[in-house]
């Protein structure tokens, strides 16, 4: 006995010593000290013109007819006014009634193109929250340093931020080696179908492809909110989760309430609802998330360099963690939300019909067909129809975190970002964006919007009172102007 406690005590010591060895081993993935940029901007200018692209209401629709046409047209209009030196100089054209494309030529004409993105429409406005904003939602007010109106943060900032950008380096004699495409989507809201995706069939039309880079809205410089990591962090999408909504539907007999079944449609439905949100999808940790944790680890604590360097030990308790919280949850599993349910016309008339929309956001690694098997397994009745009622995706691929366009995007953000705290990582979009209609068009396909945010500006981007800072505008062009000069230092992909 003594002999198998001696060994027992020594294996647990060895155990011990491996476990801090490998963490001790873990070095930074983190971009090397740059020397910080000053680039010179007049906020108040930047903020008076950003608040006056929002005072249009371009709101999207999957109905084109509902679209406000006019709102759009007036938004091109005002952003032609705005940017002389944009429309002087870069050749612009709509792409499908309402979307914009700008081609900057680049001195280098044989040298991958760089492809920048934002989007022109913004979502509706709450019915019946008209009141609780503190500022009209299409006024364009600026108080308190806050630029206020729906599109704030998504994703008209981008836009402008972009337009700001090549309009001051026009102003300096800039022009780009590679040749730069500005792509503004009209309904990036609604899936992009008829935006980004006809923008993306014109390029590729021309044989554009494939591109240097990709950068759209997706990720951002987050305070706080990284498990793990007390610092800011510049986190940059290079990947994002699939798209679908599947309507369950139960058909009844109706009749009157009086004499009902064991079952009525509406309880068969619940069943449904019930057994889905009891027996969510597995949970992993790997790919882009992998990813984030791996670029993280070297700048944690000692107890996340432990277990972020031994994810052969500690990954189960690791992912278990994770999914303490709704939020960090949803980065290692594909979701179920159960949003929108109908059934019923009266209270004592049986339902003939009962109708719940489920929507999935796919992990990467499973498909739309994968979460629909899945879903009739789990669901286990004929008596449920299951069917896609969506513009689905599935998850885009993972663009390589240690390539040289995304060491170029952590570079840039430290060289505007004055904080020695500040770390970049790549991240997982739980989200949808219009960058997943170039997936196959480039490997090197970003996401991220140089603003810091916290908790709270996560939640404004489609609430009510939603907004963005001075100091945030003022950040994003600052970025967008170090990046498009950096770019002359990217290569051809491999």
């Amino acid at each position: 006995m003594k002999r198998i406690l001696t060994a027992a005590v020594l294996l647990l010591l060895l155990l011990v010593a491996v476990v801090l060895l490998r963490a001790r081993a873990l070095t930074s993935l983190q971009p090397p000290p740059v020397e910080p940029v000053t680039i010179q901007v007049d906020a108040g200018a930047i903020a008076a013109r950003f608040a006056g692209a929002l005072r249009y209401p371009t709101i999207s629709n999957q109905d084109r007819a509902e679209i406000d046409r006019d709102a759009f047209l007036g938004l091109h209009e005002y952003l032609r006014q705005s940017f002389p030196r944009v429309h002087a100089t870069l050749e612009r054209e709509t792409v499908n009634d309402l979307s914009l494309l700008y081609t900057w030529r680049g001195s280098e004409p044989d040298l991958p193109p760089v492809l920048l993105m934002g989007h022109l429409d913004v979502v509706p406005v709450i019915p019946g929250t008209e009141a609780e904003w503190r500022h009209p939602p299409f006024a364009g007010e600026i108080v308190d340093g806050q630029v206020w109106g729906r599109g704030a943060l998504d994703d008209k900032s981008t836009v402008v931020s972009l337009l700001e950008a090549v309009e001051a380096l026009l102003a300096d004699g800039f022009r780009p080696r590679h040749t730069i495409y500005l792509a503004f989507g009209h309904d990036e809201e609604v899936g992009g179908p008829q935006g980004a995706a006809r923008i993306a069939e014109t390029l590729a039309a021309r044989g554009v492809q494939p591109y240097a880079l990709v950068l759209d809205e997706g990720g951002a410089i987050v305070d706080g909110m990284v498990p793990g990591v007390a610092g800011p962090v510049a986190i940059i999408g290079i990947a994002e989760k699939g798209f679908l909504s599947l309507e369950l539907r139960v058909d009844g007999e109706g009749g009157h309430s009086s004499t009902p079944p064991e079952h009525t449609a509406i309880g068969i439905l619940a069943r449904a609802i019930t057994r889905l949100e009891e027996h969510p999808f597995p949970a992993r940790l790997d790919g882009a998330v992998e990813a984030m944790f791996r670029y993280l680890a070297p700048e944690m604590g000692l107890g996340g360099r432990i277990a972020f360097a031994n994810l052969w030990l500690f990954r189960p308790f690791i992912v278990n963690r994770l999914l303490s919280d709704r939020t960090s949850a949803s980065m290692v599993r594909t979701t179920t939300a159960v949003t929108m349910v109908r059934g019923g016309v009266k209270d004592n008339v049986l339902p003939i019909t009962a109708t719940a929309v489920v929507n999935h956001r796919i992990l990467p690694g499973e498909t739309r067909a994968t979460v629909i098997e899945r879903v009739r397994a789990i669901v286990d009745d004929e008596r449920v129809q299951i069917r896609d009622v969506s513009s689905s995706q599935d998850p885009s691929p993972v663009s390589d975190p240690d390539s040289e366009p995304f060491r170029l995007l952590g570079r840039t953000i430290r060289q505007v970002v004055d904080d020695p705290e500040l770390a970049v990582a790549p991240y997982l979009v739980m989200g949808g964006t219009d960058a997943k209609w170039y997936a196959g068009r480039s490997p090197f396909v970003f996401r991220f919007l140089p603003v810091r945010i916290g908790a709270e500006g996560l939640r404004l981007a489609h609430g009510t009172n939603e907004r963005i800072s001075v100091e945030n505008l003022v950040l994003a062009v600052r970025t967008f102007i170090q990046l498009i000069r950096n770019t002359d230092e990217l290569h051809s992909p491999a």
